[in-house]
């Protein structure tokens, strides 16, 4: 999941925060403007006029209509700043949480793929091997056959197999949980998007086969992987992968809103099953626990060097001037180069952010999944602006 369908409606739901694409109808209602309370002052910062990134955050409340907006920011030197707009609860008007916690959708699409890559360096799976190498015989369907896709496809959206988080409609997904084998059933009802290796197109249905092989080859859970691999190993402090059946968010955080359908009005969306995420969109952290796992991603602290460069290896994600590796998106800013991430998006919640090369990390949360591409637009361009300064 990051990002919309949804990955139909901007790319996906629990998908990466790219171009989006048309949404059901239950996820593509325009958010209205909302009445909002006091806009929280800027962290680490005495003064009274608000810098770019605040400004950024101020206008995605008040133009944009979002409830609330989060940002966690790192400068050059180490230097971080947390920001907040809006209001963390649209009944009551109390503040957003300060670095409070969000469901992250599709960036748990970079920690699945992290884990993969590791077991890869330990020359326990194959980044070339077919599928059918460790789920014998279980991805088949029309056109669709694991024999002819490759764990390196799975990562990066070019094993052609359906997304199956487009025939799951909101107010199922709510209360609902699904295994992960539920999932894969349903994408597996559908043809093929197209042949193996033949384009990119971003589907949920590769990262719950890669979290079905993590799995296998290691004989724990997901999220036990993810845990003892990425998240104790860096000292993620606010991040976990939610056990099943827990709908709840357990740290401060600022509510999760979501709009069915045009005309609508926004409900509460803060608990709710994340199984329909799983290995592609369930965990939930923080704007600064964002910035400290890509920024130790991207200085070699989780990967070999070999298994880091395989991630870095991209493909083009439409016109955008993004580019897809294995779990990891390249974008380019406005000021020169380019930041790497991934972002996510997941009812009440949408995520964009990423690093740059010389230590620079930025990460920035709102609680309700923008339904115009203007909005969106300006969600990442808070991302450059902070990445810019």
């Amino acid at each position: 999941m990051h990002e919309q369908k949804w990955q139909r409606r901007r790319s996906s739901r629990w998908q990466q925060g790219g171009r989006r694409r048309a949404v059901p109808a239950a996820a593509a209602a325009a958010i209205g403007i909302l009445t909002m309370g006091a806009l929280a002052p800027p962290a680490a910062s005495a003064a009274t006029k608000p810098d770019s990134v605040q400004q950024g955050l101020d206008t995605l409340v008040h133009s944009d209509g979002l409830p609330a907006a989060l940002a966690s920011v790192k400068d050059r030197d180490g230097r971080t700043r947390t920001y907040t707009a809006g209001v963390g609860d649209l009944a009551t008007g109390s503040k957003v949480p300060r670095d409070g916690q969000v469901r992250i959708g599709s960036n748990t699409k970079t920690f699945t793929a992290v884990v993969v890559l590791q077991l890869v360096g330990e020359g326990k799976i194959g980044l070339d091997e077919p599928v059918d190498t460790y789920l014998p015989g279980l991805v088949r369907g029309d056109e669709i056959d694991g024999r002819h896709i490759t764990i390196r496809q799975l990562l990066q959206h070019t094993s052609g197999l359906p997304d199956y988080s487009a025939y799951i409609k909101d107010a199922v997904l709510k209360h609902r949980y699904f295994a992960p084998r539920e999932l894969l059933d349903i994408a597996l009802q559908h043809k093929a998007d197209f042949a193996p290796g033949a384009k990119f197109a971003y589907s949920n249905t590769n990262y719950v086969l890669a979290g079905l092989i993590v799995e296998k080859v290691t004989g724990r859970s997901l999220a036990e992987e993810m845990d003892r691999r990425i998240i104790q190993r860096i000292k993620l402090r606010h991040t976990y992968f939610p056990a099943p059946g827990d709908r709840t968010i357990k740290e401060p955080h600022p509510k999760g809103y979501h709009r069915e359908a045009a005309g609508q009005p926004l409900r509460d969306f803060t608990e709710l099953d994340p199984s329909a995420g799983w290995a592609a969109g369930q965990i939930i952290s923080t704007n600064s626990d964002l910035d400290q796992f890509f920024s130790a991603l991207l200085a070699g602290r989780l990967l070999p060097a070999a298994q880091l460069a395989q991630m870095r290896t991209t493909v083009p994600m439409g016109d955008s001037g993004a580019g897809y590796g294995l779990g990891l998106i390249s974008r380019p800013l406005s000021c020169g180069g380019v930041y790497w991430g991934h972002g996510g998006d997941i009812p009440g919640y949408e995520t964009r952010g990423g690093v740059t090369e010389d230590g620079r990390a930025a990460n920035i949360a709102v609680t309700s999944i923008p339904t115009d591409e203007a909005a969106t637009q300006h969600v990442e361009s808070v991302v450059d602006t902070a990445l810019c300064r």
